[in-house]
């Protein structure tokens, strides 16, 4: 299931690098990409050793850059480091990408960082959270900081790609874990652009917050904040209203739910 979704990400990163939804022909900055929040969250950048884990093409890996952070990208899909890296270049900042297993990134990078981050769409594709942190936590130095962003349980729960004549919000997948992967054969990506003609198969795994939480206090570290965030950094649904930091919520008149979550651990030291 691992190689399936090295595959398939393989394949969607052409289509992903010429779509307007990440904005890389220069129409939507790194930093758009980040809440306000996760700046004041995080310790400074500048001079700080930060490893941006499952990257794909970087985008929000290059923000961490321009800030002056000494900065390292890692992802399992060879076709994903390949763009990161020309897009860093293009860009001319200095961000080291490598290619591997998020669960193998101890010894593919062979240093700690004083900031492990991970953002937006990345633990659905790990089956098991207690390895994942126990190799986050040996990856900070001392004092270190884990800072996880995701997109919410409850979102996943709705569903991340819009059905097809979708109206209103209504539960169409598992909010909590439990049941094991669930396979998705989708010629379509959550971008716009043309539909996967090859490895077409992926594999998720559900992860509530609890587990998350409870994943990374077990692998020793110390939990200091966990927000609930009711935007996201794209319009899911077409009703969704644009905020002044270009993210996107519900409108007053829909129920007030998370759609994003962030947890930030330190590691004693």
């Amino acid at each position: 299931m691992i190689e399936a979704n090295r595959a398939n990400w393989d394949a969607r990163t052409p289509i992903h690098r010429a779509s307007a939804f990440y904005g890389l022909d220069g129409s939507r900055a790194a930093e758009d990409w980040f809440a306000a929040y996760e700046w004041s969250d995080l310790p400074a950048m500048a001079g700080a050793d930060v490893l941006h884990l499952q990257c794909h093409l970087g985008t929000e890996t290059l923000a961490f850059a321009e800030r002056g952070a000494r900065t390292v990208g890692l992802d399992i899909s060879g076709e994903s480091v390949r763009e990161a890296r020309a897009l860093a270049a293009d860009r001319g900042l200095d961000v080291e990408y490598v290619r591997a297993d998020v669960y193998d990134a101890v010894s593919a990078v062979g240093r700690a960082f004083d900031v492990v981050y991970t953002g937006k769409g990345a633990l659905c594709y790990l089956p098991s959270l207690d390895p994942w942190a126990r190799v986050v936590a040996d990856l900070l130095k001392p004092g270190g900081s884990c800072y996880v962003v995701e997109f919410h349980p409850l979102l996943y729960a709705l569903g991340v790609v819009p059905a097809p004549e979708e109206d209103g919000l209504v539960l169409r997948n598992d909010y909590l874990s439990g049941r094991g992967a669930e396979e998705r054969d989708a010629t379509r990506t959550y971008t716009d652009g043309p539909a996967l003609t090859e490895s077409t198969v992926a594999y998720e795994w559900r992860h509530e917050v609890g587990e998350v939480v409870t994943a990374l206090v077990g692998a020793g570290l110390r939990v200091e904040r966990v927000r609930e965030d009711p935007r996201l950094p794209w319009p899911r649904w077409p009703s969704m209203v644009r905020d002044a930091d270009g993210w996107f919520a519900l409108p007053e008149s829909a129920p007030r739910i998370p759609l994003l979550y962030a947890v930030l651990a330190v590691k004693p030291g």
